[in-house]
């Protein structure tokens, strides 16, 4: 599965601090996921046509994502959801010709069709994981300014992590009792993990493009070995079985207007 942001050095450090205790118990979960190419009636990609997209749009697209990712960094699973769902938007013009995505639109009034809208621009995610572990996710796809912006602050009993996809070299680590810190991206700093999937020296940064080149990294090593008993080190498709089960749960909240438990 191509959950690639688990492959940022960055996520595999968090991971790795979470797993050894630096944040002690875990206490909340919370986030977005934002973007803005969405954001004008004129915008129009397939993933808008249920028939093609599916009936879930943003939490599909770039929720599931965030929701991935928290998982890997903490290792906790989600038992109920609680979903808030709005379209902002609920008619757009789609172009009667092709065009690409994120691109603009050079058409004219006549180039487009009114086609009414049925899948969510916004959700509001409450989530009970694990271990009375509690979170909040927010998705959108029409927030001005944001092209891909994931965020995530998990706060613990003894402190607290925050990354944010537009500055994806840098983690900052919160404290009560001394400064905070930002640490930046230097293999010779980081957990094993981490430094596995960085290719260059501190003050070289590592990109969104890096991360499919480490991912894929992974399934080749792993097929090259031939121990198909070892776990992978990477997303299989049972993670993103989880994930559609995730999603199952969050629409139906949506619907129901009522907690979901997590099958």
């Amino acid at each position: 599965m191509n959950f690639n942001i688990r492959m940022y050095p960055m996520a595999q450090q968090a991971r790795a601090m979470v797993r050894r205790g630096d944040l002690g118990d875990v206490f909340i979960l919370q986030g977005s996921h934002l973007q803005d190419w969405l954001l004008f009636p004129t915008d129009w990609n397939w993933r808008l046509e249920p028939d093609l997209g599916g009936s879930l749009r943003a939490v599909g697209d770039i929720g599931s994502h965030w929701l991935d990712l928290l998982t890997f960094v903490t290792g906790l699973r989600i038992e109920e959801v609680y979903a808030d769902f709005k379209t902002f938007i609920p008619s757009r013009k789609k172009p009667s010709k092709p065009v690409e995505t994120y691109t603009g639109k050079m058409l004219q009034p006549s180039d487009y069709v009114d086609q009414p809208i049925q899948t969510e621009d916004h959700a509001s995610v409450l989530l009970h994981y694990q271990n009375g572990v509690h979170g909040v996710l927010t998705v959108s796809q029409v927030s001005a300014g944001r092209k891909k912006r994931l965020f995530y602050e998990i706060s613990g009993s003894k402190s607290s992590l925050a990354w944010n996809s537009e500055r994806p070299n840098e983690l900052w680590i919160g404290q009560r009792t001394e400064a905070n810190q930002t640490l930046l991206k230097d293999p010779s700093l980081l957990s094993p993990e981490a430094r596995a999937v960085s290719s260059y020296p501190g003050g070289h940064n590592e990109s969104f493009p890096d991360t499919f080149k480490q991912l894929y990294a992974k399934v080749y090593d792993y097929i090259f070995a031939g121990d198909f008993d070892k776990q992978p080190d990477f997303p299989t498709f049972a993670d993103g079985h989880y994930e559609m089960q995730l999603c199952e749960a969050i629409q139906r909240s949506a619907s129901e207007k009522a907690w979901v438990e997590v099958k």
